[in-house]
């Protein structure tokens, strides 16, 4: 019983000793008097259970005590450690056909040990940025390592991107945190959604060029990154996060990825970078889709698709710039690069070549607006070395194997000097 029960026993008893009358308890209760007089009627037979409603505890939808404990029985696996209620309630729906609300679910595990409630703790009060008004208008991007096969294979890395106005989500699993895969998930996010009108990012060397220690502070800006470059061709805005707190809708995406993601490729038994991979798109993607999207507060789309002037394989490649010099050579990655002849053009010797260095490791160079021909010439030979012919040494000396020092300055100032008639003489001859 209640207290909402006790106050409705209280009323009606009242009403039955007479202290106010039925009118006035059915305006307390409210309810009409007619149910005021079944109430006391009932209350004279059964007593106190009068206010009960009489299928308490009966419900129809009472889940089987056999149905609970296989359910608990499942949940108790190994492949399950760590669930909690929402995720335990999906894979039981989803795998072992047992259709539970979450909350039953909440209930069931605490009493078998499987799961505790963690107490909320008092933070403090943030102000959230609001969310930008159409898809497409900013996309966070960040970068996640965890244990993500739980020691079951090789160490990954998850590299996000999510749309801050619809938590539209686009990741992949990386062997490393490097230029290229940054370079590859954002080809394949670009070619899915098309191209967002800014990025959002952390300041981590990827994105931001960071100022040498020996070098002086210059007034000119610092020439950006690879990605930098590739975002300025593409056309499209960066923002550098201060902190951490700035992008957070992608940073509190990772949190549930490192929840329901590890627990998912736990349960499908991934083992590699591949099969991580297939999980996140089949799995992973559209139930992030499905629970976590939401709309945009403007139905305007802000993407723009890859015009023709926009490269991939030279945008998103890495980019250096090389001086060509007389022979019309240049160098790249130890090896001497020469423009074939039927691509020579007027103003070569002394400007600047691109060199594009592609994702699969051929090279491509441009001059201007027009791309060139190259091949590779051979290792310039080594001059040789002149040899030092060393005189003997008898063993044991301290000069021994160096070669011996000239002694014709001994006694030089103590010969007698020629007369200066002689003098005239000799400088006359070697004149």
């Amino acid at each position: 019983m209640n207290q909402a029960d006790r106050d409705r026993l209280v009323a009606l008893k009242k009403a039955k000793d007479g202290k106010r009358t039925q009118r006035q308890a059915a305006a307390e209760l409210q309810i009409s008097e007619r149910q005021v007089r079944r109430l006391l009627a009932k209350l004279r037979k059964a007593g106190d259970k009068a206010v009960l409603h009489g299928l308490r505890g009966r419900s129809n939808r009472r889940i089987d005590e056999e149905q609970q404990k296989n359910a608990v029985e499942i949940l108790k696996r190994a492949v399950y450690k760590g669930f909690g209620p929402p995720p335990a309630s999906e894979y039981l729906a989803k795998k072992h056909a047992i259709k539970v609300s979450k909350e039953t679910v909440r209930k069931w595990m605490p009493a078998a040990e499987l799961w505790r409630a963690r107490k909320q703790r008092l933070t403090e009060i943030h102000q959230w940025r609001m969310r930008r008004e159409r898809f497409g208008e900013l996309a966070q991007w960040d970068t996640s390592t965890h244990e993500w096969l739980e020691g079951r294979g090789e160490r990954m890395y998850l590299i996000k991107m999510i749309d801050d106005a619809t938590s539209r989500l686009f990741a992949g699993f990386v062997r490393s945190d490097s230029t290229a895969e940054n370079m590859a998930v954002l080809e394949a996010y670009v070619l899915r959604f098309g191209r967002p009108l800014e990025f959002y990012t952390d300041k981590a060397s990827l994105f931001v060029t960071t100022p040498k220690k020996n070098h002086p502070v210059r007034d000119e800006p610092l020439p950006p990154t690879q990605i930098g470059r590739a975002l300025q061709e593409l056309g499209n805005g960066w923002i550098a996060a201060h902190s951490p707190q700035a992008t957070g809708r992608v940073e509190r995406s990772f949190l549930t990825a490192q929840d329901r993601l590890v627990q998912g490729l736990r349960v499908a038994g991934a083992r590699t970078l591949e099969e991580a991979n297939r999980y996140r798109e089949a799995e992973s993607l559209p139930e992030w889709e499905a629970k976590f999207t939401v709309i945009a507060a403007c139905a305007d789309d802000a993407r723009r698709p890859l015009g023709k002037q926009h490269e991939r394989a030279a945008i998103l490649s890495e980019v250096e710039h090389r001086v060509i010099t007389n022979d019309y050579t240049f160098r790249h990655d130890t090896k001497i690069l020469q423009i074939v002849r039927g691509d020579i053009r007027p103003r070569m010797r002394g400007s600047q070549l691109r060199v594009e260095k592609r994702r699969k490791g051929e090279v491509a160079a441009r001059f201007e607006d027009r791309y060139v021909q190259l091949k590779e010439c051979p290792p310039a030979p080594k001059s040789a070395t002149p040899t030092v012919r060393k005189t003997a040494a008898k063993s044991g000396t301290p000069t021994a194997g160096k070669p011996a020092k000239s002694k014709w300055m001994n006694g030089f100032f103590q010969r007698p000097s020629p007369s200066l008639k002689k003098a005239i003489k000799i400088s006359k001859a070697t004149s």
